[in-house]
């Protein structure tokens, strides 16, 4: 005997195309619920939808480490892709050092501090974790 009652079977039939993810183009429909699904519920955890938001975000999280690892890098490489990404150059970051210093921070020979950690964090607008 089934402990998965006929109802739930229906009911799991029209919900299950709302919370599987099985291609890009699933995951890009399932943000764009979770965005909207954002707008309506917010924070609030009494609202009828609270659970659904919270267990679709687990979804997606999932889709995500599975076919979107982020690998593993150092705060000095995330440095470097920002100053990539922004055509930045060492005396550009006035916030963090002198042009020597940001050079031996690249270069391996001194590490980021708590300072310059919270400066490149509000420089490029991420958490401050994204450095360390």
């Amino acid at each position: 005997m089934s402990t998965i009652t006929p109802k739930i079977k229906q009911q799991w039939a029209e919900i299950a195309p709302y919370l599987t993810i099985n291609n890009d183009l699933e995951y890009d429909q399932a943000i764009a619920r979770l965005n909207s699904l954002i707008d309506e519920v917010g924070a609030n955890t009494v609202h009828t939808l609270y659970t659904f938001l919270d267990t679709l975000g687990i979804v997606i999280e999932a889709y995500e480490e599975q076919h979107y690892p982020i690998p593993d890098c150092s705060g000095v490489d995330m440095l470097i892709h920002f100053m990539d990404e922004y055509s930045l150059s060492q005396s550009d970051l006035p916030e963090i050092g002198s042009q020597g210093v940001i050079s031996e921070i690249i270069n391996g020979k001194r590490e980021l501090n708590i300072r310059q950690i919270r400066a490149l964090a509000i420089r490029f607008n991420v958490a401050s974790a994204v450095f360390l």
